[in-house]
């Protein structure tokens, strides 16, 4: 019998490979997975997996925020870039710890191991839930700081933009601009880049070339084929449009 797995990851491109991985072993159904970490603690608590593939940095709630928001968490086997968390993940009961790029003979290991896990009682583990609230604790206190201000070149003089005041970022001609008051400020910083720097609790990425400021958005309309438009307080109520594969994450972080 076929191992029922969840997958949680909040970079789509890890999340996919790793479900090929896990199909092609043969020996696992993925039964669902999402790259929204607060998605996923729904989905866990709503049908529980036999084993949850958890990645632990992700915006807003890391791994172990999912797992203390869970009264019973599956097996768990964590996945991410960072060796430094090993030692916190088994500290909490991981059965395996995979770091990514995960290699497929890794990943049959890992397996092994949950599926001898699946046949035994699982072990009581008191304080596990403090142990978890501890390190989500520590995780938070340790996260960078998200800059306030952001600069714009003007010949030799640079202006720096409150990030409060900006209401979105656009890319075009190869070139990026933040747009304050109504006015496009010319920024160094790519799209993809602004995506990571920028506190992801008030700016999102909507599109290819569009990060949008949370705090600016009036309203949101639903287009054909998927996608949204999103509409701004500012004064021309500028209109941006959500890409139809962003549409569900904007969902989950607008609150919608």
């Amino acid at each position: 019998m076929k191992l029922r797995a969840y997958l949680v990851d909040d970079e789509p491109l890890a999340l996919d490979r790793l479900r090929r991985l896990l199909e092609e072993t043969g020996r696992v159904e993925v039964v669902g997975a999402s790259t929204i970490p607060e998605e996923a603690v729904s989905a866990l608590k709503e049908n529980p997996p036999d084993v949850c593939f958890l990645d632990i940095e992700m915006p807003r709630l890391n791994g172990f925020e999912v797992l203390v928001d869970l009264a019973q968490p599956p097996i768990v086997v964590f996945t991410t870039a960072w060796e430094s968390y090993a030692l916190r993940a088994f500290g909490v009961g991981a059965v395996d710890y995979l770091l990514k790029p995960i290699e497929p003979e890794m990943l049959e290991r890992a397996l092994g191991k949950v599926e001898r896990m699946c046949g035994a009682t699982p072990p009581v583990q008191p304080g596990l839930q403090a142990l978890l609230g501890q390190i989500a604790e520590s995780l938070r206190q340790t996260r960078q700081e998200f800059p306030t201000r952001i600069a714009s070149r003007l010949g030799e003089r640079l202006w720096f933009l409150d990030l409060d005041r900006v209401s979105h970022f656009y890319a075009e001609d190869k070139l990026t601009y933040a747009v304050s008051e109504g006015k496009p400020y010319c920024v160094d910083s790519t799209i993809a880049e602004l995506e990571k720097k920028l506190d992801p609790g008030g700016f999102a990425r909507i599109h290819r070339g569009t990060v949008v400021n949370l705090a600016w958005i009036r309203e949101v309309a639903s287009l054909p084929g998927g996608a949204l438009n999103v509409r701004l307080k500012d004064a021309k109520q500028t209109d941006l449009t959500v890409a139809r594969d962003r549409a569900r994450e904007f969902k989950a972080r607008a609150g919608l």
